[in-house]
């Protein structure tokens, strides 16, 4: 009897990397996004990715892996937390996709971390994010974060032999994406011991070109992150005092839609379009890498069609990061999950999923994923310039590998493009300020007063010695008058008498 039972323990024990090897497991996954679809990474646009990845697992790589997905609307603020506690009073989640947006990412990472939940997101893309040792121990990036962009400009700056960047951002009381993805680059240009300035446009104020123009002056490279418009403002600002012909170098970012960079975003239909091409042709786009493969044209069709039968309409349905960084963030998870369960460890071991997940490269389905040992997506970039000035089209002109920071020129660079030359100086004020800190109206003020008192003084002083002539003359002639009348009185009376 106990051979028998030695025996099946060991054929069990034979069995046991089999099971777990098939990984049949139910995972809960809760996927925290906005609903509002003027977000890129809404709810509505990701959803179709994260099912195509959810088949694809279930159907070829993990036939016993069994996603069961709930959608929950984060608004990109605290209805995210609200939403992890109340799914949690039920059952918590094996694994949470998202949040996209900062703030409501830093309460619901924080939370899952205390609960040994496993977090992945394509967004929390902040500096502060890097810093996982405590509160942000779970998260995992899919996406590269902005520092890791900011590392871009760190290897351009030295590849080039530059010194000084401004940093021109536009900020809002909201989502403050533009703060953040300058601060990435502020702190690896600092860092680096670089000399940074920054200039801050608030996005319901109006953009005062003249003041930005004076900074730039005094730099070599700007980097700007803001709306197009405001953009469109600066670099023909610039153009009008011949700023964009080599003197300095100038770069915006553009992460989540590099497409709009094929058609020419200097064009809006008015009289300035002209101009801004030529002002344009100075300016270089910094944007994701993209990679072309099969799997991946498969992935975009059916991702269109699922976004056009939502209703959301032809102009929304391009992929983006957002997209190909959830689908990705599935895979991800099946993979460190596989072999945390092949170690002997289970689905709610979340910091045993969550180490597996990092040091770690995979075929993504645009391309090869790499995860650092902080958890963070090692970013390839692409640097896109105007290669035809006639149409004002953009294409890549080369490229940086973030896993090994290298650079990859492409045809069509231009070195001289990057190279500084002699840059213009100031013009001159039309008059030097002399007045110690005085305007030049206060000076002329006490000027024409100081006149005008001199005046008023001299009058005075001939009004009143003509008036004490005056006076005199007048005195005089009064005593003669009295005089004479005097002496008529007496004549009159010695006459009265005589005649008496």
């Amino acid at each position: 009897m106990s051979y028998l039972l030695s025996c099946c323990i060991y054929v069990w024990l034979i069995l046991l990397p089999v099971r777990t090897s098939a990984l049949n497991e139910e995972i809960e996954v809760l996927v925290l996004l906005p609903k509002n679809n003027s977000y890129i990474f809404s709810m509505p646009r990701v959803r179709p990715a994260i099912e195509y990845a959810r088949m694809r697992l279930s159907a070829d790589l993990y036939p016993g892996l069994n996603f069961t997905v709930h959608y929950d609307n984060s608004d990109c603020g605290n209805e995210a937390l609200f939403s992890l506690v109340s799914r949690s009073c039920m059952k918590k989640p094996d694994l949470i996709l998202g949040p996209v947006c900062e703030y409501a990412a830093a309460q619901v990472v924080r939370m899952a971390s205390h609960w040994n939940i496993p977090v992945i997101s394509a967004g929390a893309l902040a500096t502060g994010f890097s810093h996982k040792e405590k509160e942000y121990s779970h998260l995992t990036r899919i996406a590269p974060s902005y520092l890791k962009m900011g590392e871009t400009f760190s290897a351009l700056f030295e590849h080039f032999g530059w010194n000084k960047v401004l940093l021109i951002f536009e900020d809002d009381s909201e989502e403050r994406n533009c703060y953040f993805t300058i601060e990435g680059v502020h702190s690896s240009l600092h860092v680096e011991g670089y000399k940074v300035d920054s200039v801050v446009i608030h996005k319901d104020h109006r953009v005062e070109t003249d003041e930005i123009i004076k900074d730039i002056y005094k730099t070599e490279v700007v980097v700007m992150c803001a709306g197009g418009d405001t953009v469109r403002d600066i670099m023909l600002a610039a153009h009008r005092r011949r700023l964009t012909s080599g003197g300095y170098i100038f770069f915006n970012i553009e992460l989540f839609n590099s497409s709009s960079y094929g058609d020419g975003s200097w064009r809006r239909g008015d009289k300035y379009d002209a101009e801004a091409k030529l002002a344009y042709s100075a300016l270089n786009v910094v944007t994701l890498m993209r990679t072309a493969k099969a799997e991946f044209e498969t992935f975009t069709t059916e991702v269109k069609k699922s976004i056009q039968r939502a209703g959301i309409g032809p102009d929304s349905a391009n992929v983006n990061m957002f997209m190909e960084g959830f689908h990705d963030a599935l895979l991800l998870y099946a993979l460190a999950l596989h072999e945390v369960v092949k170690n002997g460890f289970s689905k709610k071991d979340g910091v045993q999923i969550t180490q597996s997940m990092r040091n770690r490269t995979f075929e993504g389905i645009a391309g090869q994923v790499s995860i650092d040992e902080n958890g963070d997506r090692n970013g390839d970039f692409s640097v896109m310039a105007m290669t035809d000035t006639q149409s004002g089209t953009y294409e890549a002109v080369f490229n940086y590998f973030g896993v090994n920071q290298s650079f990859q020129e492409i045809p069509g660079f231009n070195t001289d493009r990057f190279t500084l030359r002699e840059r213009p100086r100031p013009p001159s004020p039309e008059q030097p300020d002399q007045s110690c800190g005085l305007g030049v109206s206060a000076v002329t003020g006490i000027i024409v007063g100081a006149l005008l008192g001199t005046a008023l003084l001299m009058a005075f002083y001939f009004f009143r010695k003509n008036y004490r002539i005056t006076i005199e003359r007048r005195t005089q002639r009064e005593e003669c008058d009295i005089g004479k009348h005097r002496q008529l009185r007496e004549d009159s009376i010695r006459s009265n008498f005589s005649a008496a």
